[in-house]
């Protein structure tokens, strides 16, 4: 079964996350959802001559904007997932539904903090027949569309959240190994799971060091699954050919213990192989990378080829 989910000021929270938010779809496990996002506040918008989303300005118009964060459609409720469970967000499909991005930095924000001092905001055109963004001194930078949010709901105790700072319900990611063919797993907190997701990304390097990427809309379609076998406490992702576990803390340093220490639970077990056993196969194969450095809770996440734990 396929469900499709607009973007709108009823569909959309500006900047949070909350369990008590009201479902806007519901879905049975295992079915298919296309959710379209929008991106950026009013003084981000494009000149003359680039397509805006209709929607974009009903959410200026009509929706809270609350906690300086993110637009982000949902929540979608999950028939059946309950707090313990994990849910499995397979990522079908990722597609462009502007013609323009954009790019800003701020003082005091992002990894040099206190080294630019003059705010801008660049509209970067996307040409998604070529799969290229066009800079202005003429390089083609290849489009990689990701989502740099999805996330299940926080704990309900935990009342409304940011959506800027990633967390063990997901959240603010930016993790760009998450394209079409990934799967994200996430710990479910709540009630339905309640799915949301935007910050759609056309393309962005590993730290996302100026505090955005290529910031556009999306349209994502995901396979939602409620999994009752999985006994994760912390996301955790797959590509075709590399198992992904995640770190999230203000620390870096915690960030890559906590990655490193997902991963090799994940490969004892798979394998069989001692803890120590699996800390040398990291040691010796695994690849720690900054997600982002720019989100309050900084990233990290390790990435083992599938072929080297049977996984192939």
């Amino acid at each position: 079964m396929s469900a499709y989910l607009a973007a709108g000021a009823e569909s959309c929270a500006w900047g949070f996350f909350d369990a008590a938010r009201a479902p806007v779809l519901e879905v049975g496990s295992g079915d298919v959802v296309v959710i379209d996002t929008v991106s950026g506040a009013p003084e981000v918008l494009p000149p003359a001559g680039f397509h805006v989303p209709p929607e974009l300005y009903d959410v200026h118009a009509r929706a809270e904007r609350a906690m300086g964060g993110h637009i982000v459609t949902g929540p979608v409720a999950v028939r059946g997932a309950r707090q313990g469970d994990v849910l499995q967000v397979d990522i079908l499909d990722v597609a462009l539904r502007q013609d323009w991005g954009y790019n800003v930095i701020r003082p005091l924000a992002g990894t040099l903090r206190e080294e630019f001092d003059e705010g801008r905001c660049v509209t970067i055109p996307l040409d998604a027949e070529a799969g290229v963004a066009r800079l202005s001194w003429g390089l083609e930078l290849p489009l990689r569309p990701f989502f740099g949010v999805m996330a299940v709901a926080p704990p309900a105790s935990w009342g409304r959240v940011s959506t800027i700072q990633p967390r063990r319900f997901g959240g603010n990611l930016d993790n760009k190994e998450l394209v079409a063919g990934s799967t994200l797993f996430l710990p479910v907190q709540a009630e339905g799971a309640l799915f949301s997701c935007g910050d759609g990304h056309g393309a962005q390097g590993d730290g996302e060091v100026c505090i955005t990427a290529i910031e556009t809309a999306l349209r994502g379609t995901f396979r939602l699954t409620v999994r009752s076998d999985l006994p994760w406490a912390y996301p955790r992702a797959e590509t075709p050919g590399h198992l992904i576990t995640m770190g999230m803390h203000p620390s870096l340093d915690i960030c890559a213990e906590m990655a490193l220490r997902d991963m090799i639970g994940w490969i004892v077990d798979l394998t069989g192989l001692s803890r120590e056993d699996a800390y040398m196969l990291c040691s010796l194969a695994g690849d720690l990378r900054v997600t982002q450095t720019v989100n309050g809770n900084k990233g990290v996440h390790m990435m083992m080829a599938k072929e080297l734990v049977g996984q192939a």
